[in-house]
């Protein structure tokens, strides 16, 4: 059996790239098609398999501007000719299902998001373009849309990585999805001793408009608690300069950092509307509970009560209330057995049994490799 996955980018190690790894464990012979690849940034693992890009990574700039090429991606997925596979999984938050499959071929869908900046944040992301972007997003996106649902045809079976996602598959593209979580590196934390926690919360992301760093600053300004922000990105600066003196911003850290202060925090706060969201687990994974605003993927990974706090009002009062509401609770003073047991839903071999069922529900029969050493040297 020939199998061939389609991403749509491949420029960092994020959660999409951690599903393709896992994917690749499975099938170690795959061939990987995607817009454009940056071997610099990419595992060892995903390197060591056969990579195509389509024709965006040829033009001026494209692992720089990738994104700039999103009009044209449409043309260049069904350019690919995949005639030749008897399985295609393309994993997408970008551009990846809208390839032609063969006639006798399977095509399944891993949904990370539907594109959110056509689709339900179109108009978050409208408003903080440019005027001249503003005006040409207008035609492009409502192009976009009609290729988008149009394509959806094209897949036997979708998979979304949240009850959120799949919601919004059956919303846009009036499809069903099967829910299956991604894989989380659950194993890699580890709980820290009672006399190692530390009497700070935690921010941890990409400071970028969509994951609410501003809440966060905005609600410690108010409650005066101290606050640990982790990461980088666009509003760094901006957000940096206006905070308090009881917020520190540590900008990008080691992983042997980034897991200590996972286990080390009072809890994690969480106040975007994200599809998934990986951090909240890997949090609880070491132990630490998650104040998170109550909607998205975090409904899926958040027990409310026992592993974390939710709140509904989506402004910073909402998430003061919800940091008072935890202080007061059973949760400031241990659920390190509850946010470990929770977490462990999450592991790559949940994922990849959620795999194999899919494909027995097309029909396929999956057989584990041989030896995925051999294929592995990651």
């Amino acid at each position: 059996m020939r199998v061939a996955f389609v991403h749509y980018w491949l420029v960092g190690m994020r959660g999409g790239e951690r599903v393709l790894e896992s994917l690749c464990r499975m099938f170690p012979d795959a061939d990987i098609y995607t817009h454009v690849v940056d071997r610099s940034k990419i595992s060892r693992l995903l390197a060591s398999h056969r990579i195509t890009e389509t024709f965006i990574g040829r033009l001026p700039f494209a692992k720089r501007w990738y994104q700039k090429y999103l009009p044209l991606m449409p043309w260049a997925l069904e350019a690919l000719d995949l005639t030749d596979y008897d399985l295609i999984i393309s994993n997408e938050a970008g551009p990846a299902k809208g390839i032609i499959p063969p006639p006798d071929g399977v095509h399944i869908a891993y949904i990370c998001s539907p594109m959110r900046y056509i689709w339900d944040k179109y108009y978050v992301y409208r408003g903080a373009a440019g005027r001249l972007t503003r005006l040409l997003m207008l035609p492009i996106a409502h192009r976009l849309r009609i290729w988008d649902t149009a394509s959806a045809a094209r897949v036997d079976h979708f998979l979304a990585d949240s009850t959120f996602v799949a919601q919004r598959i059956d919303k846009f593209w009036r499809r069903d999805a099967e829910v299956l979580f991604p894989p989380v590196a659950v194993d890699e934390f580890h709980p820290a001793a009672a006399e190692d926690l530390e009497d700070y919360y935690l921010w941890a992301g990409e400071l970028v408009s969509y994951k609410r760093p501003d809440l966060a600053i905005e609600a410690f300004r108010r409650n005066g608690r101290r606050l640990i922000v982790i990461g980088e990105g666009a509003q760094r600066a901006m957000l940096e300069r206006n905070a308090p003196s009881n917020i520190t911003f540590l900008g990008k850290v080691g992983f042997a950092e980034l897991k200590r202060h996972m286990a080390c925090c009072r809890a994690l706060i969480f106040p975007g509307d994200e599809d998934f969201g990986i951090i909240p687990v890997e949090v609880q994974a070491s132990g630490r509970p998650v104040i998170a605003y109550g909607r998205g993927g975090i409904l899926d990974t958040v027990i409310d009560g026992k592993t974390g706090i939710l709140y509904r009002e989506p402004g910073a009062d909402g998430l003061v209330a919800a940091v008072e509401r935890f202080e007061t609770s059973d949760l400031a003073h241990g659920a390190t057995d509850a946010c470990v047991a929770n977490a462990s839903r999450f592991t790559e071999a949940a994922f990849q049994d959620g795999v194999r069922a899919a494909l027995a529900r097309c029909g396929i029969t999956w057989t584990p490799p041989v030896s995925v050493a051999e294929k592995d040297p990651a």
